[in-house]
């Protein structure tokens, strides 16, 4: 993880006139890069981006200050970075390399802090969770970045929906084969993930009964789902280069997997997260990483195989759809059982190893939840039941993630 990162500061003109962009596979494109040698991390190192929502004021839909934000946050100096998104109603921030959930959890709240503090400022608010509940996609803005516009140009609409949400959590790993053996092992808990983050039961005014259907945008996208079963670097080096040729890809940028390899961080990336509503809940969940893969790490429980994968798909739906009340199918027995109790049975499996890093209370809390089949999903429908318009249930969850109940 790069320890050097540096809040973003202005953003193009938004008038300014730039030259159609090259897409991947086109004649004119630039070659593809080569994959980079996988850098050297602290094992068991963590790192936090959170996409978050900038609201208005008056009803609640998302508001297009990413500019006005980020320049007022540039004043501040503040751990990790905060960068615009794709579209212009988003703000991502992130910690720098952290070695426990505390320090997650301390450079979190600074950066939460001077947000709240600049988006008062400007009459809006910031608001955690994985969907806005009723923002109509088609009036959203593409960030001026050329990235942005490049994938805009390349995945039409497509783009406007990806204004959506999530958590993502880096584990550093010592080599680039065991950060392979990681990834492949925690793919095994993808489920466990989801259903303990699920934050985004509304999409466009309705109830989509999914816990979890931001993670529905993502699988629209040609390079999402999981990444190729190798358990050696050669092996992936090699994948990469094939992929690379055939010129739908140029970088490790364009794979959208639930985990991938970071090499230039040193570090596995999951991306499965809806962000939480709060803080506390993604450094929880950031230190339930950090737990499982310390017991993943050092007593070797299982050796991952391709056939684990059999069961993936729907393990993953299982747990976007229904939350803590999905089935989960174990990949080697092929017995199921209720995801709840199968995320109990990992916490009871790893408490020691969250013990001593100082995750334990967030992975207890995690626990608890799990038995009472509480999540954010479940938060936000119960404020719907009892409040009615979705628009007090944003209001509501800003005023969580400023840290007020």
């Amino acid at each position: 993880m790069d320890s050097h990162l540096r809040l973003a500061g202005d953003a193009a003109a938004p008038h300014d006139i730039t030259p159609k962009m090259t897409l991947p596979g086109e004649p004119g494109a630039a070659p593809p890069q080569g994959l980079e040698p996988f850098h050297t991390s602290a094992a068991l190192s963590l790192g936090v981006e959170l996409e978050l929502q900038l609201v208005n004021t008056h009803d609640y839909d998302l508001a297009p200050y990413s500019d006005e934000m980020l320049r007022l946050m540039a004043k501040y100096s503040l751990p990790g970075n905060v960068v615009p998104e794709m579209t212009s109603s988003m703000i991502e921030i992130s910690t720098g390399v952290c070695h426990s959930t505390s320090e997650v959890l301390g450079e979190l709240s600074q950066i939460r802090d001077a947000l709240v503090k600049c988006a008062d400022k400007l009459n809006i608010a910031i608001v955690g969770g994985g969907t806005h509940p009723f923002q109509q996609w088609h009036e959203r803005r593409i960030y001026d970045k050329p990235r942005f516009r490049e994938l805009s140009e390349l995945y039409g609409y497509l783009s406007k929906q990806f204004t959506i949400f999530g958590q993502h959590v880096h584990i550093g790993c010592p080599n680039a084969d065991a950060a392979l053996l990681m990834l492949h092992r925690m793919s095994r808990y993808i489920p466990h993930f989801i259903a303990l983050s699920a934050s985004s039961p509304y999409v466009q005014g309705q109830d989509t009964q999914f816990d979890s259907a931001r993670l529905n945008s993502v699988f629209a996208f040609p390079m999402s789902g999981r990444a190729p079963f190798t358990l050696t670097w050669d092996g992936f080096s090699e994948f990469f280069a094939k992929t690379t040729r055939t010129g739908v890809v140029k970088s490790m940028k364009d794979f959208y997997w639930d985990i991938r390899p970071k090499p230039e961080f040193g570090t596995i990336e999951i991306r499965v997260f809806d962000t939480p509503l709060t803080v506390e809940r993604a450094s929880a969940l950031a230190g339930f990483v950090q737990s499982l893969a310390s017991w993943l790490m050092h007593e070797q429980p299982f050796m991952p195989q391709e056939d684990d994968y059999m069961v993936y798909t729907y393990n993953r739906f299982q747990a976007c759809r229904f939350g803590l009340e999905a089935v989960y199918v174990d990949p080697v027995s092929g017995q199921h059982m209720p995801l709840r109790d199968h995320i109990k049975l990992t916490m009871l499996q790893i408490g020691e190893h969250a013990r001593k890093l100082g995750a334990g209370p967030g992975v207890q809390m995690l626990r608890e939840d799990a038995e009472l089949g509480t999540n954010d999903a479940r938060w936000l429908r119960d404020k719907q039941g009892q409040e009615r318009l979705l628009a007090e249930v944003v209001r509501q969850g800003a005023g969580r993630f400023r840290g007020r109940g």
